[in-house]
């Protein structure tokens, strides 16, 4: 599966319909967005039940403001609506491949718990700044 262009107008569609998207958000003048680009592309092609987006950062300022997209490229990953990743920087194809292991491996029942956990201890005035996800739990390596 080739990759496919997300706008303002079918973000939030694509990020409902499907459980695992990746967004590599980049530019036409950004250097290392263009050397990442095949690799992206190889990865769409080697995993069709995953949905690999690009966001042009030039043609949608607004997205990538929403996401306070700062570097590019930034490669952001979603999985059942919910951001498990996002990383600036280029990324070899091994350690993409390796990237997209870790993320069919996520428990996502145990994400939703820990969220709710979080939220209800926020709403309990108990959140006392601490982040409550241990390095490696959840997120993917860096």
């Amino acid at each position: 599966m080739a990759t496919v262009a997300l706008t303002k107008d079918n973000f939030d569609q694509t990020i409902q319909d499907n459980d695992t998207v990746f967004i590599d958000f980049w530019a036409e003048w950004c250097g290392p967005c263009r050397m990442f680009a095949p690799t992206y592309e190889q990865s769409s092609e080697s995993h069709p039940d995953i949905v690999f987006a690009k966001v042009d950062t030039e043609d949608q300022p607004e997205l990538a403001g929403a996401f306070g997209i700062r570097s590019i490229p930034t490669l952001m990953i979603f999985r059942d609506q919910v951001i498990l990743y996002a990383q600036p920087g280029a990324i070899p194809g091994h350690m993409l491949e390796d990237l997209i292991a870790k993320v069919r491996e996520v428990d996502m029942d145990e994400v939703r718990a820990e969220m709710a956990a979080h939220d209800h201890a926020e709403q309990d005035g108990q959140d006392h700044g601490h982040d409550h996800r241990h390095e490696d739990e959840h997120q993917p390596a860096h």
